[in-house]
């Protein structure tokens, strides 16, 4: 175990069940990660493996099958598991959003039936906000929900799910103006979202009548995961899967879901970073210029100072809002702030890590490369920097409000 990114106050559960977790990503993740992301591959191999070790299950209340574990304990599992490889935390997160959002909001026959499978990933979630012209603007999503008798009929296009095509249940924001007047919808415009919980079988093509999973997305990193776009025409679900029972609740059970992800995104940010600390701590002592390592030269040691003091910073934060969120208070500020420097400070030490490598980073035999196209996709994930900063802002201001 390196001396970096520690967590004190940790109890004996949950320091075995980081041992074993980072022994797994040592002994079958790692070795694979590289050639598997320039395949595209799923790692069918790595999820077998991280469903017996009852990860699907971490945060699933032990009613229900699962260990019931904090968040704590997930992000940090978390943090592991991206510093092997940052798609298969992706795997994770998004099965375990839509666990935590039945969790907290959902009715008890929800919990009853999807919970037990969840906990054993027999059941694996995805989620589903986004659409093409939606960007960071939830509240003007398009997707339609119209109650038809005892069902729903569900109309729209998403963008952007992780799990997309492996995922057997999907929530999906939507918008159902039930019980609301068109000047209502206009002022506030999140009372009239609601989330269904759609079941589906895995794969590509229509996975049940009125639903459509194209295909993967093609993109630059964050390969192996599915990321796809999902098409909705016609799609008819039972009453009985509005999520909570109640309409007009989808937007603060879609935020709550969030705002545990913002963590988990600050603990893969926390995790890539490591492993670029690592391999260009590494490198840094095997490579020689002018007679001797380059971890020698000062250049590359106050480099490297900064990388290690941007991971403490980072993971201490990342800390700091599970625990927070744990301790069952609001946490939207200590989340966006996680989130927001943990993603940049791993992009600076990724691409210090890169710069140390020199032309050998620029080569695909070294495993920088992967991690250098990876990053990128924490600067948006679960929100862009810019949202954070709104979001710590507005808060900054409530708590600092001047009175009188």
């Amino acid at each position: 175990m390196s001396r970096l990114a520690q967590t004190a106050g940790l109890t004996e559960v949950q320091q075995e069940i980081l041992s074993t977790v980072r022994d797994f990503v040592d002994k079958e993740i790692i070795p694979v990660a590289t050639e598997l992301e320039h395949r595209d591959e799923y790692p069918q191999a790595i999820v077998d493996g991280l469903k017996e070790l009852g990860l699907f299950g971490l945060m699933i209340p032990e009613e229900y099958g699962g260990l019931g574990e904090s968040l704590l304990t997930y992000a940090l599992c978390v943090e592991e598991i991206a510093r092997g490889w940052m798609s298969v935390s992706g795997i994770i997160n998004t099965h375990f959003i839509v666990a935590y959002m039945l969790k907290q909001h959902g009715t008890q026959e929800q919990k009853d039936h999807f919970l037990p499978r969840m906990a054993l990933g027999e059941v694996r979630g995805a989620f589903s906000m986004s659409e093409p012209a939606l960007g960071s603007d939830v509240s003007a999503i398009s997707s339609k929900a119209v109650r038809d008798g005892d069902e729903y009929v569900l109309n729209g296009q998403k963008m952007w799910l992780t799990n997309g095509g492996t995922s057997t249940l999907v929530a999906v924001l939507c918008r159902s103006d039930e019980g609301h007047s068109a000047s209502e919808v206009a002022a506030a415009p999140h009372r009239s979202m609601t989330t269904f919980l759609v079941e589906k079988e895995p794969g590509f093509g229509e996975v049940r009548p009125g639903l459509t999973i194209p295909g993967k997305i093609d993109k630059m990193g964050y390969k192996g995961v599915d990321t796809t776009e999902l098409i909705m025409d016609g799609l008819r679900i039972p009453a009985d899967r509005v999520l909570g029972g109640t309409t007009g609740r989808g937007f603060y059970q879609m935020m709550d879901g969030v705002e545990v992800g913002r963590v988990n995104v600050a603990a893969r940010g926390c995790g890539v970073a490591q492993r670029a600390f690592e391999l260009g701590v590494s490198y840094a002592q095997q490579r020689h210029t002018f007679g001797k390592p380059i971890a020698q030269h000062q250049a590359i040691q106050f480099k490297l100072a900064e990388m290690a003091t941007k991971v403490e910073a980072a993971h201490a934060m990342m800390v700091n809002a599970a625990r927070k969120k744990d301790s069952g208070e609001r946490n939207d500020l200590e989340a966006g702030m996680a989130k927001y420097l943990a993603s940049e400070y791993c992009k600076e030490v990724v691409e210090d890590a890169f710069r140390i490598h020199g032309g050998y980073g620029f080569s695909k035999e070294y495993e920088i490369e992967r991690l250098y196209r990876e990053a990128p996709m924490l600067l948006i994930g679960e929100g862009t920097a810019e949202i954070q900063k709104m979001i710590i802002g507005r808060r900054l201001l409530e708590e600092y409000r001047v009175q009188g």
